[in-house]
């Protein structure tokens, strides 16, 4: 029977999902011959199938944390098929090993959790120390156990298709060739991790001022963020020659990958969109608050973290537990300015 190549079960968040690039291609690497395929959920199909890494990818049609043994179960018998010989389990879940287990793959390796031993045969015990980096446990599992690993490190890379960034451009009304800034001020995680309002406004201003195009980024859930962000950046009597247009919730994540790419600078949260831009190589600024870039840091040279040193964070709460958000709100949009060298 053929070897089917190597099925690698993704994580089932944007930002995670894009650092997880940087596995695949070590396995590139590896065995240049194996095909690799991703599973991830139907909302982040099309994402995975821009993970620079990834031959294929495949859904499994269950909601976020559902345990749906029957289609996993169902799945699995039919990647049966397919022949895969390894399998790489990168949540930490029980649940997301079934489908390479009733798959019958040969090699089947992850982190110890959840009571998921036996459905693994290449179990790992975590040593968060030694690999303190996200993308540091992702590679780690390619390694034999408890593997140094030297950087520097493979960066994640997302595939663009430039013919639909022109139609969506077109779709959008955003065909003027000035230079573009983007705006992301969401962040599922929750509004420890949200930059306030005001301070985007701010920097939209500056870039409107300065002849530049602004788009702003997010779900559905962040149009309020994006209508303040608009409103703020308003100033009566001024006459802008860039454009501010308010994305939010009317681009699907394929869409997101495509527009992004055709800007100069985003300014984001850490959120799934500050590893999307970083993966493709854009400047990004990226504004931590309750989380920590010492976890997951943005995977790009052109990266530019901004933190303040509190004695409060970080905390990794989602909710601010001492009500103020100081760790945001103190960090000033002059310094986000700075960082794009406009002041």
């Amino acid at each position: 029977m053929p070897d089917g190549g190597t099925l690698v079960v993704g994580p089932a968040w944007v930002g995670d999902l894009v650092m997880a690039d940087v596995l695949l291609k070590r396995l590139k690497t590896q065995q240049p011959e194996q095909p690799i395929t991703v599973q991830t959920t139907p909302a982040l199909l099309p994402l995975a199938e821009r993970l620079s890494g990834a031959d294929a990818a495949i859904a499994l049609d269950t909601a976020h944390g559902e345990l749906a043994l029957g289609r996993r179960r169902a799945q699995g018998r039919q990647l049966r098929e397919r022949a895969f010989s390894r399998a790489y389990v990168l949540p930490n879940s029980f649940k997301a090993a079934l489908v390479p287990f009733w798959a019958e793959i040969p090699y089947r390796c992850g982190w110890l959790g959840e009571f998921r031993y036996w459905l693994l045969n290449d179990p790992r015990r975590l040593d968060k120390a030694r690999y303190p980096l996200q993308i540091e446990r992702f590679l780690a599992l390619a390694e034999p156990p408890g593997a140094a690993l030297t950087p520097p490190y493979p960066q994640p890379r997302l595939r663009v298709e430039p013919q639909r960034t022109t139609a969506l451009k077109a779709q959008h009304g955003l065909t003027s060739e000035r230079a573009v800034l983007a705006l992301a001020p969401g962040a599922e995680y929750g509004p420890a991790k949200r930059w306030p309002a005001e301070h985007f406004a701010a920097v939209a201003r500056a870039a409107l001022e300065r002849g530049w195009d602004v788009w702003v980024f997010g779900a559905d859930g962040d149009r309020g963020l994006a209508d303040a962000i608009v409103a703020g950046a308003a100033t009566p009597g001024r006459d802008d020659v860039g454009q501010l247009v308010n994305l939010c919730g009317r681009t699907s994540l394929a869409d997101v990958v495509d527009l992004l790419a055709a800007t100069a600078a985003v300014v984001c949260n850490d959120s799934g969109i500050m590893h999307i831009a970083a993966a493709l190589d854009t400047q990004v600024i990226a504004l931590y608050g309750s989380s920590s870039p010492a976890f997951t840091p943005p995977l790009s040279e052109r990266a530019t973290v901004l933190e303040q040193t509190l004695d409060c964070r970080p905390c990794f709460e989602r909710v601010c537990p001492l009500g103020h958000t100081n760790c945001l709100r103190t960090l000033t949009p002059e310094r986000a300015l700075a960082a794009l060298g406009w002041c």
